[in-house]
C-alpha cells in the first residue's frame, strides 16, 4: 500500500506537491497539469453527447446569496469569509447559489427544461489543518459540477440519465459501485411531505436502474434526500465521489419559477426542482484514487509520459527527434532522450517512469521511417520490440487512445 500512495507517486512521478504557504492546495504540475486536464475534457466530451451546457461563475459573493441559500446558518464553519468594502463576502464551497442566480436572471417557460448547468469552477472549503491529507483532503479543488433545473415530472428521467452517466463513466475506470437513498436528517430545510414526495421519485429511479441499492435513513443533505455512490477501486477499496442530489428548497428560497403550460392546473408559474449531481466529485480527490488504483502506472488515454524515443547512437538523433515531432503533432505525449547513458540505462529509465511505449531508434529505422517498439504492458515486446512504419504506429496509438482501454497493447 506505501508503495501505492498518491503522494509518493505524485513526487515521483512530478505530479503535483504542497507547500506550507498554501496549505490544501496543490500544486499540479505540468505532468499532473496533463492528467487534470484530460479527466475535465473526458467529462466535457460526455457533458456534449448528454445535453448539459457548460457555464463559468463568479468564485466570491457577497454573504446575502449564502445567507437566501441557507448556507450561511448550516456551513459558515467551512467556508472562508472575507470583508471588502466592508461588506462581508466568502468564496464559494459549492457552486449551486450561483447556478440559481444564473437560472433566475430572466423569465423561463417550461419549454426550456430541463436545463443543465455544468461548471468546473474553483471551490474553497475550510477544512481543518488536521484534517487535510493529499489529495484526498483539500482546501481549494474543482469539482464536474451540475445542476438539472427540471420540472417535478421530468425528475425520474433525469436522475435515470444520472444513474446512467456515472455507470459510463465509471466502468472506463474499471470501478465498480453501490448505491444508497439518503433521506431526511434531523437537520432539514423545507416540508415533511416535500421529502416524501422526493425520496419517493429517488426510490422509483433506482428500482428502474436495476442495480441493487440499500436505504440509509437519515443521511440526507439538510435541503434534499440524495443518492450515495460507493465506488470500489481495483484494490477492493472503497469511495464516495459522486453524488446525485434532489433539492426542493433551493428553488423556493431562491422564487425560481417558470411559465407553465397552458393546461397547467396550478397557475401561471410552477416551481422547478434542481438535481445537484457531480460524477467524478473533487477532480483532485478521484486523482489520488486513480493514482492508487494504477500504481502510477497509467493507462495510455490518462497517461503523463506515453512515448519515450530512444536514439541508438548520436548519429540518429535527429531522425529521433523527427519521431518526437510526429508524436506530438498527433497529439501525444512523447520526449526523446539524447542523453549520455547507455541505450540500456535509458530503456531502463524510461521503463521506471512509467512511460506506456518505447521506441527505440537506429540506422536501420532512420532508413526505413520505422520504430522499434517496447510496450510497457506486452511483457513479450520488452527484450525485443517490433518494428513498425512510424506513420502506422502513430495511427494504432490513436487507436488505442480512443478506445480508453485501461491495457495499453496496441490492436493490430
Amino acid at each position: 500500500a506505501a508503495k501505492r500512495d498518491h503522494r509518493k507517486i505524485g513526487r515521483e512521478q512530478e505530479l503535483f506537491f504542497f507547500h506550507e504557504l498554501s496549505p490544501g492546495s496543490a500544486f499540479f504540475l505540468p505532468r499532473g497539469a496533463r492528467i487534470y486536464n484530460t479527466l475535465i475534457e473526458f467529462i466535457r466530451g460526455k457533458y456534449w453527447e448528454r445535453g448539459f451546457e457548460e457555464v463559468v461563475s463568479p468564485n466570491m459573493f457577497n454573504i446575502k446569496l449564502w445567507e437566501q441559500s441557507g448556507h450561511w446558518q448550516n456551513y459558515r464553519e467551512d467556508m472562508f469569509g472575507l470583508e471588502v468594502e466592508k461588506e462581508k463576502f466568502a468564496l464559494k464551497p459549492m457552486n449551486c447559489p450561483g447556478h440559481c442566480l444564473m437560472f433566475g436572471m430572466r423569465d423561463r417557460s417550461y419549454r426550456e427544461l430541463p436545463l443543465r448547468f455544468a461548471d468546473f469552477g474553483v471551490l474553497h472549503r475550510n477544512e481543518a489543518s488536521g484534517a487535510l491529507s493529499g489529495l484526498t483532503r483539500v482546501r481549494r479543488f474543482q469539482q464536474d459540477d451540475a445542476h438539472i433545473f427540471c420540472m417535478h415530472d421530468q425528475v425520474k428521467g433525469e436522475i435515470q440519465g444520472a444513474l446512467d452517466f456515472l455507470r459510463d463513466v465509471y466502468s472506463t475506470f474499471g470501478f465498480t459501485f453501490a448505491l444508497e437513498l439518503s433521506t431526511r436528517p434531523d437537520k432539514f430545510l423545507g416540508e415533511v411531505s416535500v421529502w416524501d414526495q422526493a425520496e419517493r421519485q429517488l426510490a422509483e429511479a433506482l428500482d428502474e436502474f436495476g442495480v441493487a441499492w440499500k436505504m440509509n435513513p437519515g443521511d440526507g443533505a439538510f435541503y434534499g434526500p440524495k443518492i450515495d455512490i460507493t465506488i470500489r477501486d481495483a484494490l477492493g477499496r472503497a469511495f464516495q465521489c459522486a453524488t446525485i442530489q434532489l433539492d426542493f428548497q433551493l428553488p423556493e428560497r431562491f422564487q425560481l419559477q417558470v411559465r407553465a403550460p397552458t393546461t397547467a392546473d396550478d397557475g401561471e408559474f410552477q416551481r422547478p426542482v434542481i438535481i445537484h449531481r457531480a460524477i467524478l466529485g473533487s477532480v483532485e480527490r478521484m486523482i489520488a484514487i486513480l493514482t492508487e488504483n494504477f500504481a502510477g502506472k497509467w493507462p495510455l488515454w490518462l497517461s503523463p509520459r506515453q512515448v519515450m524515443v530512444v536514439p541508438v547512437t548520436g548519429v540518429v538523433y535527429e531522425y529521433a527527434e523527427r519521431v518526437r515531432q510526429q508524436l506530438h503533432a498527433a497529439g501525444f505525449y512523447a520526449d526523446v532522450d539524447v542523453g549520455a547513458d547507455t541505450l540500456n540505462k535509458k530503456i531502463r529509465n524510461a521503463e521506471l517512469a512509467q512511460y506506456n511505449f518505447i521506441c527505440v531508434v537506429g540506422v536501420q529505422e532512420k532508413d526505413e521511417g520505422s520504430v522499434n517498439v517496447r510496450c510497457r504492458d506486452d511483457v513479450g515486446t520488452k527484450a525485443k520490440g517490433q518494428t513498425i512504419p512510424a506513420g502506422a504506429f502513430i495511427e494504432q496509438l490513436g487507436a488505442l487512445k480512443s478506445s480508453k482501454s485501461l491495457d495499453s497493447k496496441l490492436v493490430q
